[in-house]
């Protein structure tokens, strides 16, 4: 079955259960054995086994008729008469090669096997092809012609007795399966099979080779229903033995549980084939099982005990593995030296070597001389614990005990002293190696390197690349390993000397090395040697280059080396006449994030006057230029382009910078149209695009499909933040749905994502819509929730209580606003003219203004729009005239509203030749915009 040694390449004498004797054919009547025995080199401490009754007996096993058929099969046997019956044999051979063919014809749809008595319906299932078995003396088939089964059958007939006809049968078996079964069929039709338990067995196995497992069950219960045989672990040996050679892991098991269900006792071979299964395929919890009902049925094998350790040790389950050895001496095994072996690896993984000095000086007190491998194993030990010096006293001690260092001795000091950090001493036992005739593996090749590059020696690494290059190890894996070492302790900048030294000019005829290499300089901010390699190279190949650079590229971008990035385009050859669409984008993003703008559209442009086609990736690419550069506008145009486009999809990001764009536009209707492109599309909203939506296109869908998004985003458990409960307070606001206003707002205040703008947003609504009980209600939940009272709100509540003509509230707000010290602003003194105008308070009036420019502050186009019409109701349209010239000279534009306003003062005061005057200079300078607040 083997073990499981970490770092061992020797072979660990394992226990085989298998053919007892080769399955080659045997002339001259030689007999033929095919019992179960453990391996040869173990006959000496073991009993010899018996023959009884053409059986191999196992003293192991009682005595019992445990083991396959053995008996003698003569080259001819005599008739009565004394005379070879020849011709009979070719009438039996005959027969079997009618049965073949009807067979052939029944497997069209006649059955094989007729019903068993129990009234179960046989069914035939087709035979899987067996898998190919690697030769091996004790499963390999020599292949019979008919003349050699008419010679195999000439000494049977139908008189002959039951062990003449297993005799046949066993050559035949040992030869083909096919012939076997179809020599069991003529048994069976002649009455042969009656208690002939060793006859099934024999079939069994056969049938097993074919995989038929359907056919394997019919016959056990054949076997017992029909024929009167007991079962016993022979009839299922067969069939777990073929399962183990070809790890048939599930089939494996179900035999072994239907021995358990038949209460059929299995023996130690059954147990032995099993866990070998299991541990070749590391099935912890099927050997676990098998273990338990091993030791439940009284059967001792020391290869099970073997094999769960094995298992333990592998999994790392060291405690068990420990157990496990304590259960071998409360069950009284012994232990062979596999055994042993096995326990002193489980120490020696561990790093235990007080214990694993233990298990090896058990072994000689046994009897059991230790082998290199005992000797490899506690060396591996003391390595994984770094005592070096205990590992080299045992490597010394190899001689004194009759025994040569092997490749895995070496192999093992090697790991050792690297993982020690041993340089030299590492290095000494690496040439010793090679000056012994072996060849260094792969973790040998790995320790070195990273030894070799913790410790500056260029030559070392010079010796190993070459020898990893005679080992046959490919360009590629070697330049990996080698920048991985040199990458790991910050020495880059030596790989280049080193492999100019060796390695280099295959490289360079390389393409994949070459990449690895360039890529490796790269992201260690090597430009100068990736581009030194890039100039070098010796390969070509356009489209694999492309690849290359635009790796590199993106390296650079990932790292933040955006410099490093253009200088790598800038080195790239120009191969064709299109540009490369994958470069060029991640070029514009380069750009873009360098505010390159100008550089960035410049490509832009060239990929769009090529013949490139644009794909989802590009558009996303360039309208993020767009935005970045200040420019939604071509964005919006680029969004067109893409649109005329049908095959192009928008993923979740590009349908957000979509919504940002249109939203920096003013587009409602595109924002409407992408809305409901999401809802087709097969995007999935999370929580960025959920919020995305409502605050770009709450503005632009209807007031309930808002309302409907939003109660889905909450209820698949995603998270508003502040800009979104912001927004739905807006538009709430002002639809005048002021419960959901409301709950939104306590929704934002149990969360903490409530700021100042949210209740600014809240005053404002309640004060458009002449709610002062509310507004003034929500000014005191602002000041409670810790927020002071902003200048927005205070100017709501100015301009609510200055409309409604509530003068002695205004007054009111005002005082606080100066207690506060709140610094006005614009809208501030806007609001004190345009109600102060609106009363023809001319006096309140000037002192705004003198206060306004006392503060450094101009009046703005409002501000003139409110005053010239103050001046109006007030009966003054020469000061009206006066500022509309003022304007002109500080470079004011006057709007629509200016213009109105002025024309109104001029007819309130019947001055209407002067107002038509204005009338006609507003239509000669064009002016059709809409005003300004007034």
């Amino acid at each position: 079955m083997g073990l499981d040694l970490v770092g061992f390449s020797s072979r660990v004498l394992p226990i085989n259960v298998g053919h007892g004797a080769d399955r080659r054919h045997a002339g001259g009547g030689a007999a033929i054995c095919h019992g179960f025995f453990t391996d040869t080199r173990r006959r000496r401490s073991n009993p010899r086994a018996t023959l009884k009754d053409g059986v191999v007996c196992s003293p192991v096993d009682g005595g019992g008729a445990e083991s396959t058929l053995c008996a003698s099969g003569p080259s001819e046997t005599p008739s009565r008469s004394g005379e070879v019956t020849t011709d009979l044999g070719r009438d039996i051979a005959d027969g079997i090669a009618a049965s073949q063919k009807s067979s052939a014809g029944r497997s069209k749809g006649g059955r094989s096997w007729r019903r068993v008595p129990n009234g179960d319906k046989p069914v035939r299932n087709g035979a899987p092809k067996r898998v190919h078995v690697r030769k091996n003396s004790q499963v390999r088939r020599v292949l019979v012609n008919d003349a050699n089964v008419n010679a195999i059958l000439s000494g049977v007939s139908r008189e002959s007795s039951i062990e003449e006809c297993n005799s046949v049968l066993i050559r035949l078996e040992k030869h083909s399966d096919v012939k076997a079964l179809d020599f069991f069929v003529w048994m069976k039709a002649n009455g042969k099979l009656e208690g002939n338990a060793d006859a099934y067995h024999l079939a069994l196995q056969a049938i097993a080779w074919k995989e038929d497992w359907r056919r394997a069950e019919l016959l056990l219960h054949e076997m017992v229903a029909v024929s009167g045989c007991r079962l016993d672990a022979r009839a299922f040996n067969g069939l777990v033995y073929v399962c183990a050679k070809r790890r048939l892991v599930d089939w494996g098991t179900k035999w072994f549980h239907m021995m358990l269900e038949r209460e059929v006792q299995p023996n130690v071979s059954t147990v032995g084939m099993l866990m070998g299964l299991y541990q070749k395929t590391g099935n912890l919890k099927e050997a676990e099982f098998t273990f338990a009902k091993m030791r439940e049925c009284n059967v001792k094998c020391v290869n099970a005990y073997s094999a769960m350790i094995t298992l333990y040790t592998r999994s790392g389950l060291f405690a068990r593995s420990e157990e496990v050895i304590v259960l071998m001496g409360d069950d009284e095994v012994i232990p062979n030296r596999e055994n042993w072996l096995v326990r002193l690896n489980a120490y020696s993984q561990q790093g235990k070597m007080e214990e694993a000095k233990f298990v090896l000086q058990s072994m000689v007190d046994e009897g059991v001389a230790p082998n290199i491998v005992a000797y490899n194993t506690v060396i591996t030990g003391y390595g994984k614990v770094s005592d070096m010096q205990k590992a080299t006293e045992v490597f010394d001690s190899l001689e004194s005990a009759g025994l040569a260092p092997d490749a895995t001795t070496y192999r093992s000091m090697i790991e050792g002293f690297g993982r020690a950090e041993k340089h030299t001493e590492a290095i000494s036992y690496y040439r010793k190696l090679k000056g012994s005739g072996f060849q260094p593996n792969a973790s040998n090749f790995y320790t070195m390197i990273n030894l070799i590059a913790r410790h500056d020696d260029n030559e070392g690494a010079t010796e190993i690349l070459r020898d990893m290059r005679a080992a046959g190890c490919q360009c590629s894996s070697i330049v990996t390993i080698l920048v991985r070492a040199y990458g790991t302790v910050g020495k880059m900048h030596q790989v280049l000397p080193i492999l100019q030294s060796c390695l280099y000019k295959k490289i360079l005829y390389d393409a994949t090395s070459c990449s690895i290499l360039v890529t490796a300089f790269v992201q260690n901010s090597l430009l100068e040697e990736a581009l030194c390699v890039l100039r070098e190279k010796k390969w070509k190949d356009s489209d694999f280059e492309d690849s290359l650079y635009h790796i590199l590229i993106c390296s650079c971008k990932e790292a933040g080396s955006y410099e490093d990035a253009v200088r790598i385009y800038n080195e790239m050859p120009k191969y064709g006449i299109h540009p490369n669409l994958r470069i060029a984008c991640s070029m514009i993003d380069v750009f873009s994030t360098m505010e390159r703008f100008t550089d960035a559209e410049t490509l832009y442009v060239e990929l769009k006057a090529s013949a490139c086609v644009f794909d989802m990736i590009a558009y996303s690419v360039i309208v993020r230029m767009y935005t970045k550069a200040g420019r939604p506008e071509d964005a919006c145009s680029v969004l067109e382009d893409m649109e005329k486009q049908a095959d192009i999809i928008p993923d979740k990001y590009l349908f957000l910078d979509m919504l940002r764009t249109y939203q920096k536009c003013g587009q409602l209707e595109k924002l409407t149209d992408t809305y409901y492109w999401i809802l087709k599309s097969e995007v999935e909203c999370d929580e960025a695009m959920y919020n995305c939506i409502i605050n770009c296109c709450g503005p632009a869908i209807p007031v309930d499909e808002l309302s409907r998004i939003f109660d889905e985003m909450i209820q698949l458990g995603h998270l508003a933040n502040t800009v979104t409960l912001n927004v739905l307070l807006d538009i709430y606001g002002k639809a005048g749905l002021f419960n959901r206003a409301e709950r939104v707002l306590n929704m934002a205040r149990r969360q903490g994502l409530e700021d100042t703008i949210s209740y600014n947003t809240i005053i404002s609504a309640y004060a458009q819509s002449g709610d002062f009980r509310s507004m003034t209600y929500f000014v005191q939940k602002m000041q409670d929730a810790g927020f002071p009272v902003s200048l927005e709100a205070y100017n709501c509540m100015l301009n609510a209580y200055g409309k409604s003509g509530q003068l002695e509230e205004f007054s009111a707000v005002l005082q606080k606003m100066r207690r506060a010290k709140c610094d006005f602003d614009h809208y501030t003194y806007n609001i004190m003219l345009n109600i102060y105008g609106r009363k023809g308070w001319i006096e309140g009036v000037a002192y705004v203004l003198s206060e306004l420019k006392s503060r450094g502050v101009e009046p703005d186009l409002y501000s003139y729009n409110t005053l010239i019409k103050a001046y109006g109701i007030a009966g003054m349209p020469e000061d009206a005239v006066k500022l509309m010239q003022e304007m002109r000279i500080k470079g004011i534009n006057a709007d629509r509203v200016t213009y109105t306003n002025l024309i109104a003062a001029l007819q309130r005061n019947e001055n209407f030749l002067e107002a038509v005057k204005w009338s006609l200079w507003m239509k000669q300078t064009g002016v059709v915009g809409v005003g300004t607040r007034a």
